[in-house]
């Protein structure tokens, strides 16, 4: 049931009787009453001034008088300027709960044979060191933004793509050859992506000594850099996995296969997973065909020295390097190859990237290119760009090893969370099994919703002490008012009391429950803005609002305690949808929500 679309309906018919003219459904914008005013929803008269000929304080007086003795939803009027506050009845909010009670994923939208197929990649790891915070926040962006996309209704395929190959897998390579002495994840204890991650670390030491070395020598910094053997042997390495070595290919494929082992347990731990994983490795060839077919389509050209280019003037760009002189590829091309091979896999309708901010003009020319290669989705491809997450302490260098490790993040978040709950006596009543679940669904839920919260687009400081807080807009008090919720629950079916599938709608509703009910039906609408602004902060941002006035309302009301039965039973019934309305909203940023606490 829509209280707006019966009021329009209402609207629309009082305008003809009251001024003579048919109105198109568009102009009569409703919108929620702001809070310092009294009513639900308000109605912007000025559109209607020139059929009235009337001032806006009169029209809406006129407008206000007529639905009061024409719509029994419309309970009492209010004007203030050019502005009609409504009240609706309280039969209606009654109503509206009742029909929000009847679906079990309100707000929730399931695909069809005929929905749009949508594509996210997110991820996009390097193999060369483990995940750290930044691929946190693009890992749990990517996740939720694929749930808010089938939540709306789209066939959602999420992919990423591993950047297996180039000069920085080589470096771990290299040092782990020199300096390894045969190390595996098995006999170091570690996982293998941290163990391939401390080789990138070593491999930038060793280089810094020998440029040093060379430095005190007599050379410059930037003969020093050419000169370091190195270096120069981790690039003749690149040429032999180029040319298909069998021995160098051999340590690739076995260091990438600890890497990869490695970052299945780090997407486990956060919640993330994909429909299709490419490797650069495999699609950056396919992308050189697409631009030679492209060059002889006339859509780029070839310089003397054979590197071949898009001339993006036209479109208020510079010119663009799609193929160097010696015939080797460049970010571009392996972009346009992976784009290729996944239109080949899937008949792709919207294509999503995650990726940070720095990438923004990397986009805007894939989006032309692609266009102009005839793929259908290119023009409207969507760069998901998101600002970076740093700590309080500052920025993050993955040579240096001063990166936040996200397994190191992760395991720190559900300590934090467990020595939190119990200083507040939250597991007094757990078993130690129970106590450690509940810390991980906390400290997930608290790192996962920090995050989340955050406008995608802002650069953020990322601080576990101040996510873990049970007050605020955080995870942990959500949750805990999701857990308390359930416990209400319990409690009313431990003394015999069912929810009723209807409710009698004939009782008198406080302010404060006719805001919870109208905030309930908020989320279908909440969960279709979330979708059309790609923005998950939306979900969460929402979510913390409803669990703010619900508290309210536990404090201010009597459940259980009510001793009017029917009051009772619409407070548990109420207390039941909010919960739900939590529970979805919440596992649309990925996050679980405890039963107890």
């Amino acid at each position: 049931m829509n209280i707006e679309k019966k009021l329009t309906d209402s609207i629309a018919k009082g305008l003809k009787e009251l001024y003579g003219q048919e109105i198109a459904e568009a102009q009569i914008q409703l919108q929620k009453t702001k809070k310092e005013f009294e009513g639900h929803l308000t109605l912007v008269v000025f559109p209607f001034l020139r059929m009235s000929k009337k001032g806006p304080e009169q029209t809406a007086q006129e407008i206000g008088e007529y639905l009061q003795a024409n719509d029994p939803a419309v309970d009492k009027f209010n004007v203030i300027k050019g502005f009609l506050n409504l009240t609706i009845a309280s039969t209606l909010w009654i109503e509206l709960l009742n029909s929000i009670h009847q679906e079990a994923n309100y707000g929730i939208c399931t695909a069809t044979d005929a929905s749009p197929l949508v594509m996210i990649e997110y991820s996009s790891p390097n193999t060369n060191k483990p995940l750290h915070l930044g691929h946190v926040r693009n890992n749990l962006l990517g996740k939720a933004l694929a749930n808010v996309m089938a939540a709306n209704g789209n066939k959602v395929i999420m992919t990423n793509i591993v950047n297996d190959r180039g000069i920085h897998i080589c470096k771990s390579m290299l040092a782990w050859q020199k300096y390894g002495n045969g190390e595996t994840p098995e006999s170091s204890g570690k996982k293998g992506d941290h163990l391939v991650g401390d080789y990138y670390v070593s491999f930038d030491k060793h280089y810094k000594a020998e440029v040093a070395d060379l430095m005190a020598k007599g050379m410059s910094k930037e003969e020093a850099e050419a000169a370091s053997p190195l270096m120069n042997e981790a690039r003749e390495m690149l040429v032999k996995w180029e040319a298909g070595d069998t021995e160098v290919r051999a340590l690739w494929s076995m260091m990438n296969e600890w890497v990869y082992a490695g970052f299945d347990e780090t997407y486990k731990k956060l919640g993330v997973n994909f429909d299709k994983i490419y490797y650069e490795s495999e699609t950056y060839l396919e992308g050189k065909d697409k631009v030679l077919e492209g060059l002889k389509s006339g859509a780029f050209y070839q310089k003397e020295d054979s590197s071949v280019w898009a001339d993006l003037t036209p479109e208020g760009l510079d010119h663009k390097l799609l193929l160097r002189a010696d015939g080797t590829s460049v970010y571009m091309t392996q972009d346009i190859g992976t784009a290729k091979l996944r239109f080949d896999d899937y008949p792709i309708d919207k294509m999503i990237y995650v990726v940070g901010n720095e990438q923004n003009y990397h986009f805007q020319v894939l989006s032309i290119l692609l266009d102009k290669l005839g793929f259908k989705w290119g023009k409207g491809l969507v760069h998901f760009s998101y600002g970076m997450v740093e700590l309080p302490e500052g920025k993050m260098k993955s040579r240096e090893g001063t990166v936040v490790d996200a397994d190191d993040l992760v395991e720190e978040m559900v300590a934090t969370a467990k020595e939190t709950s119990q200083e507040l006596g939250k597991l007094d009543s757990c078993t130690p099994e129970e106590a450690d679940n509940i810390a991980r669904i906390v400290g997930m839920g608290a790192l996962k919703y920090f995050i989340l919260k955050v406008d995608a687009r802002k650069n953020m400081t990322f601080n576990p002490k101040e996510s873990i807080d049970f007050n605020g807009n955080t995870g942990p008090f959500i949750q805990y008012t999701y857990a308390r919720i359930q416990s209400v629950l319990r409690k009313a079916t431990e003394a015999g009391i069912a929810i009723p599938t209807t409710l009698a709608t004939n009782m008198e509703l406080s302010e404060k429950e006719e805001g919870l009910i109208q905030l309930i039906a908020d989320f279908a609408a909440i969960v279709k803005q979330a979708g059309e602004d790609y923005s998950p902060s939306i979900i969460a941002n929402y979510t913390y609002d409803l669990v703010k006035e619900y508290n309210q309302f536990y404090h201010d009301f009597s459940i259980l305690r009510e001793e009017n039965e029917a009051v009772k039973l619409f407070r548990i019934t109420l207390s039941s949808n909010v919960a739900k309305v939590i529970r979805l909203a919440m596992g649309l940023l990925g996050i679980e929500v405890p039963e107890r606490m």
